[in-house]
């Protein structure tokens, strides 16, 4: 059964909430940055990856790599959620002796294809990946993530360049645009614009979307499919800290714990969204 454009949108702010709870309880940080792929990633694992906790090591699995390895406590949040590994899990995210260490990683966690955390190094493993695939002749896809402060790595314009040169169609990017990195806003520690020309003139496969759009990303996906002779780059357009007001766009929530009346009012905040579907 189809899921509906409402169960996704319901299932992104499950998503912040258990985001929310693993943070506060960890002390840990990079709400802002998770909360902004929430409708992206409940998109992705429930209607387009073929991967589940039955094939994870099937050779002919898709495979998703969160190059933003920062902002993976929603990532785990979805695994968990798809039934990858137990809920009760994530109880123990960034936490003395856990797997759920606080950047993303491989090591014992199902359905997480590669440690990542120190950004621009994620797409050109996924290039690395789906080229094997071209060359096994394999129908996977690779489908990889990246922040938009990370496209300030030159790593990454070498790995657009080897996927555009070998005509990787197997190969989607998906890049959060939130505007904000760590330390404050793109446009000023480093311009990106003209972001979607520049993927473009590389000979990308290229759409921008709303990144919060169920409909926008859906359509998105869909004509990823039919493309036969170049990689594919969404530029979701988001929001820092999506769902809740005093998040949205603001630097101070890349790296604040949500502690008190904030983690409080943060609740009550997506709670309000959630009632509203």
């Amino acid at each position: 059964m189809k899921i509906t454009k409402n169960e996704l949108q319901y299932l992104a702010h499950k998503l912040r909430l258990k985001v929310l709870k693993m943070i506060n309880k960890a002390g840990s940080s990079h709400v802002g940055s998770a909360f902004s792929i929430a409708e992206l990633l409940s998109v992705l694992y429930s209607e387009y990856l073929n991967i589940s906790p039955e094939n994870v090591k099937d050779d002919d699995r898709d495979r998703f790599i969160m190059s933003k390895g920062h902002a993976v406590a929603i990532l785990y949040a979805i695994l968990s959620e798809k039934k990858f590994f137990p809920e009760d899990w994530l109880e123990t995210f960034y936490q003395n002796d856990t797997m759920l260490a606080g950047h993303a990683t491989a090591k014992n966690i199902p359905g997480i294809e590669l440690s990542t955390g120190s950004l621009g190094h994620g797409l050109s493993v996924g290039c690395g990946m789906a080229y094997a695939g071209k060359l096994d002749k394999k129908n996977y896809k690779v489908v990889v993530m990246l922040s938009d402060g990370e496209c300030n790595e030159g790593s990454n314009w070498e790995a657009i360049l080897f996927a555009a040169h070998h005509k990787l169609n197997n190969l989607i990017v998906i890049v959060d645009y939130n505007k904000i990195q760590s330390l404050g806003h793109t446009s000023d520690i480093m311009e990106i614009e003209p972001f979607a020309d520049k993927w473009r003139m590389f000979n990308w496969n290229t759409i921008e979307v709303d990144g919060h759009n169920i409909d926008e990303i859906r359509s998105c996906f869909k004509q990823f499919d039919n493309e036969q002779k170049k990689p594919s780059v969404m530029i979701a357009h988001t929001v820092k800290g999506k769902g809740v007001s005093f998040m949205e766009d603001t630097v101070l929530w890349h790296y604040r714990t949500p502690k008190g009346e904030e983690y409080e009012n943060a609740i009550k905040e997506i709670n309000k969204l959630v009632n509203k579907i």
